[in-house]
């Protein structure tokens, strides 16, 4: 994975801090002249937060678009399209906190299911379970500002996918892992 500079990261936050004002304003918004790495597909998330509290968090795992373009759609998603939050209002958009996270391509970790929390490292990877027609996916720093043990980040993401507890010890379950690249406005927003 090509790592962002830190002012390709703070371009990011910026491209998607724009998006979703304008959105909320009713206004297209335009991607403004960039690096070249924001031509290329990359997986992203972008996550809200409002004084502390998660406000809303989606993205594209896999790098189906652009990274600019990535950034647009996860931003209007995460502040419009996540239904366990209201949509952002205009007046609240001030006191919204972004972070993006930019991915990179999930892997399989190919091991016995046994096998599977000797292989996960907290703080590095984010994870993907799939099976039985489900699957969910829970970034990297979850796993950190929770102090959760791999284990437990396993059976957490079980949980997100909608899948029974313990269903990562299942060979018909499928996990994954990517790494991601965090990038976080100032606590001031």
């Amino acid at each position: 994975m090509k790592v962002l500079s830190g002012e390709e990261g703070e371009l990011a936050l910026r491209i998607a801090r724009g998006a979703l004002e304008a959105h909320l304003a009713g206004k297209a918004y335009r991607l403004p002249p960039a690096p070249r790495v924001f031509s290329e597909k990359r997986g992203v998330f972008v996550t809200l937060t409002e004084q502390g509290m998660l406000r809303g968090c989606i993205g594209l795992p896999l790098p189906v678009l652009p990274l600019g373009e990535a950034l647009i759609d996860a931003a209007v998603s995460a502040g419009t399209g996540d239904p366990r939050f209201p949509p952002v209002s205009r007046e609240e958009i001030l006191q919204i906190r972004m972070e993006v996270t930019v991915l990179s391509v999930p892997e399989l970790l190919a091991c016995h299911p046994a096998e599977r929390p000797e292989r996960v490292e907290v703080g590095r990877h984010g994870l993907i379970m799939k099976g039985w027609g489900r699957s969910g996916l829970l970034l990297p720093q979850v796993a950190t500002e929770y102090r959760w043990t791999p284990t437990e980040f396993l059976e957490y993401t079980c949980g997100k996918a909608g899948l029974p507890p313990g269903c990562w010890k299942s060979p018909h379950v499928e996990v994954l892992t990517f790494e991601g690249q965090i990038f976080s406005e100032p606590e001031s927003g």
